[in-house]
């Protein structure tokens, strides 16, 4: 591949629901501009982008692939993404290295829900977007129904500068509105022929629509086209670049991946319209006065590493992107987060999983390094002298959580490392440890992306393991009192034992704890097995009577007792202490708590009863609704933990992957008691 400086790289994000063919476009876009000399499909397993073993399983693109291209003297860094909400982290990623979005949309199915979610993050980040309408030789297609659908969705700035040549079977190519010209697909090309007679009315029609919007992103032509004066071509195409790198206007083209239809055209207007890999400013912090500041491709070299993957082979793979200044092979960088100087080896670019040999990767351009020792996503390499930070990819947080058991005893350390490795290589995964329950938690963003973390692990690490629910911290209480006393007496021949005490047990208001109250009088229980009484009460809270949980919110009286002055000990007072507890227990009329969590649900409002009727069949308590400031709803509710452990999968299918929620622990309130005699059943059973 040629260098190329970074007046002539465009940086693009391929986005879309997942199924509307961004792998397709982005494999039929390599094949147009020669890349790969043999085009293939998804369903084959052989694209260049879907290469890990989990992508070719399931059909679907997992991560995001860089894919460069080279078009009319100019290099375009296609990165390919991940069209399910599960890998979202992976768009996140690649936005913030890329200059614009390609919006793939098919043809048939119009905007879906992943349509919504990547507009909305391409909206976020200041993108310019264009529209690639796919799939337009499918049956049922239809471009009009699509405009429409478009712009119902995404308003009047949706922007056709294509009408489809022929329809459904019989598409044959693109009728270009700029150039009034219609270019007939031939093979791995186009002829261009003058337009048919019958689309000459609507393709007259769109250009006037066309030029009416572009002339609104210039005032001086939008003046002189209001008073009836004819603009040039030039300045339609100066009026469109303008309207599109300031998101005033989102191009509208088509064309088909699976019949290599209208994808030359494509890469050209990604060319003629969007932004320059250079001319975007970037914004930085700088290190030594915590100042923002806004920097251009001139400046000291700085790049963002957006992307981190683990190779068993390999090593650490960590894709950046260069905002100003050079990244050479065999140089030393800085990483401002980390306060580390780092060796940078040889520099690569990748085409799939193909390494594409650089000597430096120049301002604006994307580019990967090996084996960096301390760098990982999110981070800043820079020139040490100009110490400079770029803000943090904000992932979001994961919602879905599960337990993981190892499947082979001995493996919790290598499971360990190989969790470690993957949190380094998916920001949204992050793995804890509940001291409680004892049971390692892997979160994710949904099932799916849990389940190919754990495919991932066995493959790459050669570790496996098990997955189940989490183990709902329940927990015991009491709401009465009661005096009793524990007595422990042994005596076999030799040296005996013997402890007792009277204790006094009540309950505590919620959130209390633990109190322990010494009211001895006269020695009968010497002072120095005072700690052990309280020692053993406190271990017995560990394990609660009913279910085996651990008991909260009692206050403990130590009464009275007697001792022995020979046979009494520190673990005879801790086994009368426990024998006092267990007695004290039974009386104190013991009840089962449960986690009360507070949700924050935010959907459309066209969902909200949905999300409202299925939080009540979880027990659920509405605390209120509030509008947000981009027209959705906020649905505030307490629900139990127990009824909300698979909540990510529910709320996708309630909302159609819309939906999304945070959950933070609030208090603990007793158990229905038809639920808590089936948890006392259940740990009995398992006793």
């Amino acid at each position: 591949m040629k260098e190329y400086t970074g007046d002539k790289i465009r940086n693009v994000a391929i986005v879309g629901h997942g199924g509307a063919g961004t792998t397709s476009v982005t494999e039929a876009l390599l094949f147009r501009s020669g890349a790969i000399s043999r085009m293939c499909k998804v369903e084959d397993g052989q694209t260049t982008t879907d290469y890990e073993p989990e992508e070719i399983k399931r059909g679907v693109s997992v991560n995001a692939t860089l894919a460069p291209v080279e078009w009319r003297d100019t290099k375009i860094n296609f990165i390919d993404t991940p069209g399910f909400a599960d890998f979202v982290a992976e768009v996140k990623g690649a936005f913030r290295a890329v200059d614009s979005a390609l919006i793939v949309v098919c043809a048939t199915s119009g905007v879906q829900v992943g349509t919504e979610q990547c507009w909305k993050l391409a909206e976020e980040a200041g993108l310019p977007r264009i529209i690639f309408v796919n799939k337009m030789d499918r049956e049922n297609a239809d471009f009009d129904s699509i405009l429409d659908n478009l712009r119902g969705k995404f308003g009047k700035q949706v922007l056709p500068l294509q009408l489809p040549l022929g329809k459904e079977d019989n598409f044959q190519g693109i009728i270009d509105l700029y150039k009034m010209k219609a270019y007939r697909a031939n093979g791995n090309g186009s002829d261009e022929i003058d337009i048919p007679e019958e689309y000459q009315a609507a393709a007259e029609e769109a250009r006037e629509k066309m030029i009416e919007s572009a002339v609104e992103a210039d005032d001086d032509c939008m003046m002189r086209y209001l008073e009836g004066e004819e603009i040039s071509n030039e300045e339609i195409l100066k009026c469109l670049i303008k309207g599109i790198r300031s998101a005033q206007i989102h191009p509208m083209l088509c064309g088909s991946a699976y019949k290599n239809i209208g994808l030359g055209r494509l890469m050209s207007a990604i060319i003629d319209y969007t932004y320059p890999a250079i001319l975007n400013d970037y914004v930085v912090m700088d290190k030594e006065t915590g100042e923002e500041e806004i920097r251009d491709a001139g400046a000291p070299t700085a790049a963002l590493v957006f992307k981190t993957t683990s190779d068993p082979f390999v090593g650490r793979l960590s894709f950046f992107r260069v905002f100003s200044g050079c990244i050479k092979s065999d140089s030393i960088v800085h990483n401002a987060r980390r306060e580390e100087d780092e060796k940078i080896g040889n520099v690569f670019t990748m085409r799939g999983k193909n390494q594409i040999p650089m000597k430096e990767i120049p301002a604006g351009d994307i580019g990967v390094v090996a084996k960096l020792q301390f760098t990982s996503t999110g981070d800043t390499l820079c020139d040490k002298a100009q110490d400079v930070e770029f803000p943090p990819i904000e992932f979001p947080m994961p919602m879905y959580t599960r337990a993981i058991y190892a499947t082979k005893k001995g493996d919790e350390d290598k499971i360990s490392n190989a969790l470690s490795r993957l949190m380094d290589e998916d920001p949204t995964i992050i793995v804890t440890k509940n001291t409680v329950t004892k049971e390692t938690l892997i979160s994710g963003m949904g099932d799916q992306h849990i389940e190919i973390i754990m495919e991932r692990m066995q493959r790459k690490f050669g570790v496996s393991a098990e997955l189940r629910a989490p183990i709902v911290e329940y927990r015991e209480t009491i709401r009465a009192a009661a005096e009793v006393e524990g007595k422990h007496k042994k005596q076999s021949g030799g040296h005996g034992q013997y402890g007792h005490v009277v204790i006094k047990m009540e309950p505590l208001p919620p959130g209390g704890g633990f109190e322990f109250v010494d009211k001895i009088f006269g020695g009968a229980v010497p002072r120095q097995y005072i700690p052990a009484v309280e020692k053993g009460m406190m271990e017995s809270m560990e394990e609660g009577a009913l279910a085996g949980y651990p008991v909260v919110d009692v206050r403990i009286t130590l009464l009275d007792g007697s001792y022995h002055s020979v046979d009494s000990s520190e673990m005879a007072f801790k086994i009368a202490s426990h024998m006092a507890f267990e007695k004290a227990m039974e009386k104190c009329k013991p009840v089962l708590l449960e986690p009360i969590y507070n949700l924050e649900v935010t959907c459309a409002d066209s969902m909200m009863g949905d999300v409202i009727g299925d939080l009540n069949t979880k027990r659920g308590r509405i605390l209120g609704m509030q509008p947000t400031d981009d027209g959705m709803q906020i649905v505030s509710a307490q629900v139990p933990y127990a009824e909300i452990a698979e909540y990510a999968v529910d709320l996708r299918a309630i909302t159609q992957g819309l939906g999304t929620f945070s959950m933070k622990f609030d208090h603990y309130e007793d158990v229905p008691a038809r639920m808590a005699e089936k948890i006392i059943a259940d740990h009995k059973a398992e006793k």
